[in-house]
């Protein structure tokens, strides 16, 4: 690709880029769902409403009364309560951030991690950590599911784990535009059968309150205030600050913030951004609540199971089978509203997983199935059965993957302006790896980790997953700080640029003289030909014009030549060569 003084040409640039073609799969927008890129306008047409509804009506979920009656169980009432309203703040003012930007922006988690200090393949990691997140509690909640439908139709908890896992596969193949209309109907119908079951107990057993209040725990001996198992019990509920990631995957439908729309679009942020854990507190304190009221009559082994919670508690009105078709009939819809939303994220981060190490996209709907298998090979292992253990030490690295984000977008970027304001995801045009967000990750977890395993003391190890979070927002200024902050851009977007200043546009440059789309902010791709927004686009010296993201992000022949010492150079000579061949 060199000519005899070591340059790259721009001709023989051009002749060494070939045509790509997508699969079906892809080229459905409906089905893609825009994976791997910035989601354009055209496509972001609900109103702030529909998308907050949509993002809410993820959080049905049955893990958190799993997770409230567990440290509950474990912890009794007083840590438990302080551990779950403790953790809910930290997640309320660390998803702000992380809602901002990515509603303002309009991208998901993995490319706001991109461009939050972790660099191109630096966050590839992370993508593994999100998909781990996904499927983790796809297997929980659909134990969870499993359960119930092994107590009411007599199946082999085998089977039962089959069907939970399948269900959710037809609904989250058609990604945002039909998870929209399942949510919003679903949701009136869910809020009643949750908030019934407390209103009946209370109502039957006045009583209940109070023993719940004085609750020691199964050991009975866990009354009073305890640092340490208050500790412990805010490491498993620390867990659940991954849980903004999807709900970053909503709001990256949010339509514009302009002056007419002002204070519904930031209402609609904060609600269905890190507002989720305000309804997921409630949960998680129902779930202590009653796991302690169920625990006489079931024992300590079921008494953490969702379905025994609502069965009794709807018990103690209707006759018993009519309880036990209630309390499925919601956990059913509960789990079904969640785990769409789990398949659905895990997708998108399997898709820029692969798509970054491999160059390789068959499209969403294949990794779709990937993380549905994952999740089921999880549940008929039994994951359920260690959630303590295993929401306890993965909480260690998803703390810290987030601690890291929000260091960055709140510390670097907005009070010590090292950090660009605004947020790059292109593959053209950030470093490799990032030290500051993903070197910060890695040493954060890897102490936290080992507190966690005991190596610095009882008191470190409680406390692990705090200080997972901590460590982050001294290690991510300190190292933005040391390397000046180089390695956040590896080069401008003239494109972008230009767009600001109203200059003319390029058109694509395939050698089909097609022109811009008809809205100026359009671009066609000279890769592949189809037109997206300018902010999905860059351009390639490889392919001398105008590239969008994704095949960006899958060309494997280029070998980054658009950051060599000579990318100036290069983008020139792209730029010249394009206006010889037609420009606006």
């Amino acid at each position: 690709m060199k000519n005899s003084d070591g340059e790259v040409g721009f001709e023989e640039l051009k002749i060494g880029a070939k045509k790509r073609k997508f699969s079906g799969l892809v080229n459905n927008p409906v089905m893609e769902d825009y994976a791997l890129r910035y989601a354009p306008q055209s496509f972001r047409r609900w109103s702030e409403f529909a998308v907050a509804s949509t993002a809410l009506g993820g959080i049905a979920y049955m893990a958190d009364f799993a997770i409230g009656g567990s440290v509950g169980l474990s912890f009794g009432f007083v840590n438990s309560l302080l551990a779950i309203l403790t953790v809910a703040a930290i997640i309320f003012l660390t998803g702000i951030p992380i809602a901002y930007y990515s509603a303002k922006y309009n991208i998901d988690m993995d490319l706001l991690t991109r461009g939050a200090g972790f660099g191109y393949l630096g966050s590839t990691l992370t993508s593994v950590i999100y998909a781990s997140f996904t499927f983790i509690f796809f297997s929980l909640e659909g134990s969870v599911m499993a359960q119930a439908i092994t107590l009411y139709f007599r199946l082999p908890i085998a089977v039962s784990y089959l069907i939970a896992a399948l269900v959710v596969i037809p609904l989250a193949m058609y990604g945002m535009t039909l998870l929209n209309k399942f949510q919003v109907w679903s949701q009136p119908i869910w809020l009643v059968l949750m908030v019934a079951p407390f209103s009946i107990v209370l109502l039957k057993d006045p009583g209940a309150f109070q023993r719940w209040v004085h609750f020691g725990g199964v050991s009975g001996t866990a009354v009073a205030f305890s640092p340490l198992m208050f500790g412990s019990a805010m490491g498993i509920t620390l867990s659940l600050i991954a849980q903004i990631g999807e709900q970053a995957d909503y709001l990256r439908f949010m339509p514009n913030k302009t002056k007419g729309n002002r204070r519904k679009w930031w209402w609609a942020v904060l609600l269905a951004g890190p507002g989720w854990v305000i309804v997921g507190a409630f949960k998680q304190l129902g779930g202590s609540f009653l796991a302690s009221w169920i625990l006489p009559g079931v024992g300590s082994v079921k008494a953490d199971q969702p379905i025994q919670m609502f069965t009794h508690a709807f018990g103690a009105m209707f006759p018993a089978g009519a309880a036990l078709t209630i309390a499925v009939i919601f956990v059913l819809l509960s789990q079904i509203k969640i785990n769409v939303t789990n398949a659905y994220s895990g997708s998108l981060s399997w898709s820029n997983f692969f798509s970054r190490i491999f160059h390789f996209h068959p499209g969403r709907v294949i990794w779709l199935f990937l993380n549905v298998g994952i999740a089921l090979g999880l549940m008929e292992f039994g994951v359920f059965g260690f959630l303590g253990m295993v929401l306890g030490f993965y909480s260690n690295v998803a703390v810290a993957w987030v601690g890291s984000v929000v260091a960055d977008l709140v510390i670097n970027k907005a009070l010590l302006k090292i950090s660009p304001s605004y947020i790059e995801f292109k593959r053209a045009h950030l470093y490799r790896f990032n030290p500051v967000g993903f070197g910060s990750m890695l040493i954060a977890s890897t102490v936290s980790i080992a507190a966690y395993f005991g190596a610095f003391g009882p008191g470190l190890q409680a406390f692990s997953a705090l200080l997972s979070l901590g460590l982050p927002f001294a290690l991510a200024p300190g190292i933005a700080l040391l390397t000046k902050g180089k390695y956040y851009i590896a080069r401008e977007n003239t494109l972008v640029a230009r767009e600001k200043t109203k200059h003319p546009l390029l058109h694509s440059v395939s050698g089909s003289g097609s022109a811009i789309a008809d809205r100026e902010e359009m671009l066609a791709c000279v890769s592949c030909g189809f037109t997206y927004e300018v902010e999905d686009m860059s351009v390639c010296p490889f392919h001398a014009g105008a590239i969008c993201s994704l095949c960006c992000s899958l060309e494997s022949a280029c070998h980054d030549a658009c950051k060599d010492e000579k990318s100036a150079v290069f983008e020139s000579d792209c730029l010249e060569g394009a206006m010889q061949e037609g420009t606006v």
